[in-house]
């Protein structure tokens, strides 16, 4: 038997002559009709091809040796800059004392004078002309027995202010005013002091921290251990000529851990209100508390979890991998598109350091421990799982070619059957029609 005979046994399409074929205006009409649906069908599996989606998986976390970064922007209206200190500890017993790397202190005018900016450098209140230009270049201050700082500009002096204050710190000594003290006296420490005392202050900037549980906290005073106990020199804090003294009535513009899912994918990824964009909306972000009491504290409770974002076309060995040498912002962005930030969730609280109790409010059962230092505190711990949200397409091109034939072979099959309904209903109604007559 012929090759070409075995083939055309297993013809599964037979075919009918032109003869036996009847054309008609409403077979017309529903291949027409069945055309543009199968395109407009077509078009949607092509396009829910080329769809991006997040799909969030949620392991341990097992890096181990990390850092994070904590990005912060708040705003005290009622306390200077120079009373302001910001510290970072943690369990490992690693401390960062009187942080201003990546940190800038704005010096805000006055909330009845509209809190204009007024100065971005304003780190301390010594003008160039004060730094210890001695007449006698071997002038050697003293810092009245205390040791002199490492950092000191001339080794073994304390030749300005801030050195003398800094020795004070190390020594775990209250320092005030600078009363008797030469180097303060000259740079007229305490009277510049006063004069920026109606000031507010804005704190923003970034600070790398271990990825362990600790906290960072802004206090007003220098800050200096006495045994175990971290301890800040309120003496400048309490006593102010100001009529109501200080407080810490603040607002957090915007508090997040590492860095930001860039603008652009959160657009193609579309609404905000899906699960996995939840880490770019930072709880804390726009709070405000007030208070009249200066002996007050202000606590924020936050749990941290690990986020990764992988785009289409990741590197697998970037996964979890942080460049320690990344300035400050950078920290958390990889060269593939991926981002390593976090997420977190926050409880606060709020009270008195004098005591008491919670009576106004209606909570008699609720007391207050005294004592305490005055300032905003965050405590932060790290949960042990990871979040990762892997970008991937919403089918694969075999899915794709699947669904097209799926749509052309059912709508066609479908249009089959209307066609032949159409016309079965047509002849029977014509055939009905000749009886009558």
């Amino acid at each position: 038997m012929p090759v070409k005979s075995r083939f055309t046994r297993l013809d599964a399409f037979t075919k009918t002559v032109d003869e036996a074929r009847v054309r008609t205006t409403s077979g017309g009409i529903v291949t027409i009709a069945s055309l543009l649906i199968v395109l407009y069908l077509a078009w949607g599996e092509w396009t829910d091809y080329r769809r991006i989606v997040v799909h969030p998986e949620l392991i341990v976390d097992k890096g181990r040796g990390e850092k994070m970064e904590i990005h912060l922007n708040m705003t005290f209206p009622k306390i200077p800059c120079e009373l302001l200190t910001l510290d970072v500890m943690d369990v490992s017993g690693e401390q960062q004392v009187g942080v201003m790397h990546g940190v800038n202190k704005v010096r805000l005018a006055p909330a009845e004078e509209g809190g204009r900016v007024i100065d971005m450098k304003a780190l301390d209140l010594r003008h160039s002309d004060d730094q210890a230009t001695h007449l006698d270049p071997e002038y050697c201050g003293g810092c009245y027995g205390a040791a002199p700082p490492p950092n000191a500009a001339k080794p073994g002096c304390c030749n300005t202010c801030d050195e003398v204050r800094e020795a004070y710190a190390s020594a775990s000594w209250a320092f005030g005013r600078g009363e008797n003290v030469e180097q303060c006296e000259r740079e007229h420490y305490g009277e510049r002091l006063d004069s920026q005392r109606k000031e507010g202050c804005r704190i923003e900037g970034g600070i790398r921290v271990n990825k362990v549980v600790g906290n960072f906290h802004i206090a007003p005073g220098r800050s200096f251990s006495n045994g175990n106990m971290h301890v800040h020199d309120l003496n400048n804090y309490f006593d102010t000529p100001v009529i109501g003294g200080h407080v810490f009535t603040h607002t957090i513009h915007h508090l997040r851990f590492g860095p930001e899912i860039p603008e652009e994918v959160s657009k193609k990824m579309g609404s905000k209100s899906l699960p996995w964009t939840n880490h770019h909306l930072n709880p804390l972000d726009n709070t405000e508390q007030t208070t009249t009491d200066a002996a007050y504290n202000f606590m924020y409770f936050v749990k941290v979890v690990s986020t990764s974002y992988l785009p289409l076309g990741w590197d697998k060995k970037n996964i979890g991998y942080q460049d320690e040498n990344a300035a400050i912002g950078a920290y958390g962005h990889q060269h593939d598109g991926s981002v390593e930030t976090h997420q977190y969730s926050v409880t606060s609280h709020r009270r008195s350091l004098n005591g008491g109790d919670d009576s106004a409010e209606g909570h008699k059962e609720k007391l207050h421990a005294r004592g305490g230092i005055p300032g905003v505190f965050f405590s932060y711990d790290i949960s042990p799982m990871k979040v990762i949200n892997r970008e991937e397409r919403a089918k694969s091109f075999a899915g794709f070619l699947t669904g097209l034939c799926a749509i052309i072979g059912g709508t066609l099959t479908v249009a089959a059957a209307v066609d032949r309904g159409v016309y079965e209903g047509a002849t029977r109604l014509k055939k009905l029609q000749s009886k009558n007559l």
